[in-house]
């Protein structure tokens, strides 16, 4: 079972999800059945790094 995670800038109306693992999965909080979007770890950590910045 993943373990979920929220941002801590999270709000009431804009909210996403991260399962970070080997893969990491990303889902809308608003609608979690809605499906996710997968990234390698090596995608997840470039993102990140960029979103840093």
């Amino acid at each position: 079972m993943r373990e979920w995670r929220t941002s801590s800038y999270t709000d009431e109306t804009n909210c996403v999800e991260v399962a970070p693992g080997p893969v990491s999965h990303v889902r809308d909080t608003k609608d979690r059945e809605g499906g996710t979007i997968v990234f390698s770890a090596a995608a997840w950590r470039a993102f990140l790094h960029q979103a840093k910045r």
